[in-house]
C-alpha cells in the first residue's frame, strides 16, 4: 500500500491551498447549504441566494462541479431544465458548510458588539 502524500495549505504550491481558496468563498458556501437541503434549478438557486447575480452563480456552479462537489443533470422536460445536486462528495463537505453557516449565524451578535467597541476606540 502507498505512503499519503502530506499536505500543507500553508505552502504555496500545496494543491490543498488552491482548494481551500476556491471553497472559502461565500458564495460556495450559500450554494453548498442551500443545495444540501434539496436538488434545485438554476432559477430557483438564484431565489433562494440573495444577492448572488447570475454570472457568478453560473461560474460557482461550474467550479463546484469541476471540483467534484455538485452534479449537473439536463432534464428532458420542454424547456429543458437544469438541475443541480450535491454528489456524495458534496454532502460530506456540506456538513463543514453547514457547521460554519451555524456558527456565523450565532455568533455574529459577538463579532457585531466587538467591531463597535474596536470603532469606538480607534475611530
Amino acid at each position: 500500500m502507498g505512503k499519503l502524500e502530506s499536505y500543507n495549505i500553508h505552502c504555496m504550491d500545496c494543491p490543498a491551498r488552491l482548494f481551500f481558496e476556491a471553497l472559502a468563498d461565500k458564495w460556495v458556501l450559500l450554494i453548498i447549504t442551500t443545495l444540501e437541503k434539496d436538488a434545485q434549478h438554476f432559477n430557483l438557486l438564484k431565489k433562494s441566494i440573495e444577492g448572488i447575480s447570475p454570472k457568478v452563480l453560473s461560474q460557482k456552479l461550474k467550479h463546484l462541479e469541476r471540483y467534484g462537489f455538485v452534479q449537473r443533470t439536463v432534464l428532458d422536460t420542454s424547456p429543458i431544465r437544469v438541475e443541480y445536486t450535491l454528489t456524495e462528495f458534496g454532502k460530506d463537505f456540506s456538513q463543514t458548510a453547514y457547521q460554519m453557516k451555524s456558527w456565523a449565524e450565532n455568533n455574529i451578535s459577538k463579532v457585531l458588539a466587538a467591531q463597535k467597541e474596536y470603532d469606538k476606540n480607534h475611530i
